[in-house]
């Protein structure tokens, strides 16, 4: 496995004692890490680049967590955050988990229920670095298209017969046909269905444009 392929726990707690602690137990259970003491640091480092996720203290001084949290969200970041925090209350548990985290541990915490919400992580990122990957793949197949062919797409996924896209766009129904053939093909669409499917999760607009 390359290095970027390897999972990485990112903590980010501005007590030295919790980072050691956390980073010793993610040692021994063999997971990578790595660690900084404010929102701030993390932020001027590299930053996740691979798989992994973010063990987010929610108190640090200057930016939040929360905060940091909004931060990532806005820039498209989509690592897994499990919060943890020494004075949680409700109400700032709902708004963490509402804007995406994984968890919210109140410390001290079981060691176990911290190595349990970064496996849970660890699978979500999974999915949607999977996702990600399909719909980048999606959107090259659909860049390959002609502007014609584009428009034909997006009248044909809106439901149009054939001899309505070509009314539509002013040409024949033949040459519509043709157009299609080559669309299906180049998105490798083996139905209308499946091209339907593709084009909801490119979120691509139906009709001429």
């Amino acid at each position: 496995m390359t290095t970027q392929s390897v999972p990485t726990v990112f903590v980010v707690d501005d007590d030295l004692n919790v980072r050691a602690s956390i980073q010793g137990l993610l040692k021994a259970a063999g997971v990578r890490s790595e660690a900084f003491g404010t929102a701030e640091e993390f932020l001027r480092s590299k930053g996740p680049d691979g798989p992994g996720c973010l063990v987010l203290d929610v108190s640090l001084p200057g930016v939040s967590g929360l905060e940091l949290q909004r931060k990532l969200a806005a820039a498209g970041v989509r690592t897994p955050i499990i919060f943890i925090t020494g004075h949680g209350d409700i109400p700032m548990t709902v708004k963490a988990i509402k804007s995406g985290a994984v968890e919210f541990l109140t410390k001290p915490f079981d060691d176990q229920d911290l190595l349990n919400a970064i496996q849970q992580a660890f699978d979500r990122d999974r999915v949607t670095r999977h996702q990600q990957s399909e719909v980048a793949e999606l959107r090259a197949r659909y860049e390959s298209l002609t502007t014609r062919e584009r428009q034909v797409m997006g009248l044909v996924v809106s439901g149009m017969l054939n001899k309505q896209v070509a009314y539509e766009l002013g040409t024949s129904e033949i040459t519509v046909k043709i157009q299609r053939g080559h669309v299906m093909t180049k998105m490798k669409a083996e139905s209308l269905a499946d091209l339907v499917r593709m084009a909801a999760a490119l979120d691509l607009p139906t009709g001429r444009k």
